[in-house]
């Protein structure tokens, strides 16, 4: 038995198929099956049903590639203790951005990091929590960038920094005249919300604490995008809530209509999360600190009120 055939049977148990599988790790598909053949004939057993279409592991499989994980992990600590050890910071690192962060967080660090650490390869994936949560537990991702905290037993979560909310407010809306908001002020209905998915969404239905499902004022509206809310509220359809972090991008005419909450504002906290036993902490640390320390110089706010993503709201 050998690692590589260990990575074989982990790459077909995930993609159910030995030519995709094959492709993945980078050999013929001959070859890796037939390395599959000499391991199933090894152990006596069957690892795979190749009846079935697709590919389904058999009982024993599925221990089997249970244990593999584990083996394979602690395999490559050898090499990460090794990298550490060097002080090397560079390879392959996953990592996933959930879109209300994504489009602003990431053309303020990118570059400053790639230039940093020119031997780490980021593959950046754009994802919601919910996808996150899943590929850090399924091995797919190193790390993420999300909203926090997120109350997973499994992952850690190292704060970057806070964003305040901000109020989004056009002219004909009753609370445009007001120079600061409260959080009081606020009502759902006529409130522009990212559709149902979104994490920032949920936090914005949390500070208001109570969701109502009737449309007996106007209609819900949702949008999959903070920059169509932003449209459809200078079209007078309602406010919104925006991230700090979206707001320094906006036309003067649109700064506007921007009205800040009395402190302690309300903020969301963001965090680079990662599996409790990850390996590659050297280039967490780096994004970690490259991060941080272009953020503070964007966010001056301090006294936030951190509203969770994850907080369940009654309707």
């Amino acid at each position: 038995m050998t690692i590589t055939q260990l990575h074989y049977v982990l790459a077909i148990a995930e993609h159910k198929n030995f030519t995709k599988a094959a492709e993945k790790c980078f050999v013929t598909q001959p070859t890796l099956s037939t390395q599959i053949q000499k391991l199933e004939d090894e152990l006596d057993i069957l690892i795979f049903d190749r009846g079935k279409k697709p590919i389904e592991l058999t009982d024993v499989g599925r221990k089997i590639v249970l244990q593999a994980k584990n083996i394979v992990n602690e395999s490559d600590r050898i090499q990460d203790i090794v990298d550490q050890q060097k002080g090397f910071i560079g390879g392959e690192f996953k990592i996933g951005i959930i879109p209300t962060i994504m489009p602003t967080l990431l053309p303020m660090f990118l570059k400053a990091f790639i230039k940093k650490y020119p031997k780490v390869k980021l593959k950046i994936e754009e994802l919601t929590t919910e996808e996150i949560i899943t590929r850090i537990a399924d091995g797919h991702l190193d790390a993420a960038i999300a909203a926090t905290p997120l109350e997973s037993e499994n992952i850690k979560e190292r704060v970057l920094f806070y964003e305040p909310f901000v109020g989004y407010i056009p002219n004909d809306h009753r609370l445009h005249e007001k120079k600061k908001i409260e959080v009081s002020d606020l009502e759902i209905n006529d409130m522009l919300l990212l559709e149902d998915g979104h994490c920032f969404r949920d936090g914005v239905i949390n500070l208001c604490k109570v969701f109502k499902n009737h449309t007996d004022d106007k209609f819900q509206l949702e949008s999959g995008s903070i920059e169509t809310l932003i449209k459809l509220s200078n079209e007078g359809l309602g406010m919104t809530l925006l991230p700090y972090l979206h707001t320094l991008d906006l036309n003067e005419k649109s700064k506007a209509n921007l009205h800040h909450f009395n402190e302690p504002s309300p903020a969301r906290e963001v965090s680079i999360i990662y599996h409790k036993s990850e390996l590659k902490m050297q280039i967490i640390d780096a994004l970690h600190n490259v991060i941080s320390g272009i953020i503070r110089g964007a966010i001056a706010f301090q006294n936030v009120e951190i509203i969770s993503p994850l907080a369940k709201t009654s309707a």
